[in-house]
């Protein structure tokens, strides 16, 4: 018996458009589709940021898509 074995789905991961910090001094980043500004500033740090791509696991923002 296999008690508290689960049946796990396939991580799925794409490479994904990200922004990263330019600040030497901090590594913080966020996803694209997770952006509030067109050119965002490092939430932590407040310095600007710059487009990159990175492999990720594929998740899904719904948060602003009411309206559309």
């Amino acid at each position: 018996m296999a008690f508290g074995k689960k049946n796990q789905q396939e991580v799925k991961k794409e490479d994904l458009k990200i922004w990263e910090c330019t600040s030497e001094d901090c590594n913080a980043w966020m996803r694209d589709n997770f952006k509030s500004q067109e050119t965002p500033k490092c939430p932590i740090c407040q310095s600007d940021m710059a487009t990159s791509m990175k492999e990720l696991q594929v998740v899904e923002n719904n948060s602003g898509n009411w309206n559309k």
